[in-house]
């Protein structure tokens, strides 16, 4: 919000609103999800590239997460039949919309830090 007297205001129906936002943390939310949409945006395509990037990340939590993402489209998996077989992962076009929220998240984040570590 820009300004901080201004007042949230449902788009039309709040219970509507309010399905909407939990499909979307549905999607999105967890701990890894939204590290992986950065590790992909920073060219880690290969599998273990994304794990190397991810602090803490187990490999198990990893593929799930992966599979998930892309059930939801914002993932894609590429094989490459070279020898041996190479696997890619690449964020969709619908993933990319995503940015803008996340860029948000990160203001947000830091002024809520500024605020808490005062």
């Amino acid at each position: 919000m820009k300004n901080s007297k201004e007042k949230y205001t449902c788009t039309g129906n709040c219970e509507e609103d309010m399905k909407y936002i939990q499909d979307t943390l549905y999607v999105i939310s967890g701990k890894w999800k939204m590290l992986i949409i950065v590790s992909l945006s920073n060219k880690n395509k290969r599998y273990t590239d994304i794990a190397r990037s991810i602090p803490r990340i187990t490999y198990r939590m990893l593929s799930k997460e992966l599979k998930e993402m892309e059930q939801n489209k914002l993932v894609v998996r590429n094989i490459y039949k070279d020898t041996p077989v190479r696997i890619e992962y690449e964020m969709t076009d619908y993933c990319k919309t995503l940015w803008p929220m996340m860029i948000e998240m990160i203001t947000w984040a830091k002024r809520h830090r500024e605020l808490i570590f005062k």
